[in-house]
């Protein structure tokens, strides 16, 4: 009989922002919109060099967790890096990879 594992709020928050960084086009996306200084207006599938099918479902995966933010201004819509989610995933990312792993020189 198996038993139930809880995870706590934080385990279950950094897994599901890995997930959201866990495919090379959200991470282009990421690194473009890291680039610029203030909200991108423009089109991102001309400057991401992707299909707009993908950059649209991408796009909606990193709203969905908070990473990004859109809003339509007139005809476009602008995206910017939502920097309080920023600034959480490196918090919880550090302290994951900075604490919870202690690797052994010696292994394999």
């Amino acid at each position: 009989m198996k038993s139930e594992v809880e995870y706590s709020a934080q385990d279950l928050r950094l897994a599901s922002l890995a997930k959201a960084l866990g495919h090379p086009a959200r991470l282009r996306i990421l690194s473009f919109l890291h680039q610029e200084e203030s909200c991108f207006c423009g089109d991102l599938v001309k400057e991401i060099g992707l299909a707009q099918a993908t950059v649209s479902q991408h796009l909606k995966e990193l709203k969905n967790q908070g990473i990004i933010k859109g809003q339509i201004t007139g005809p476009a819509v602008c995206y910017c890096i939502n920097p309080e989610i920023w600034n959480e995933m490196k918090v919880l990312f550090h302290a994951f990879l900075d604490h919870s792993l202690h690797l052994k020189s010696n292994c394999c």
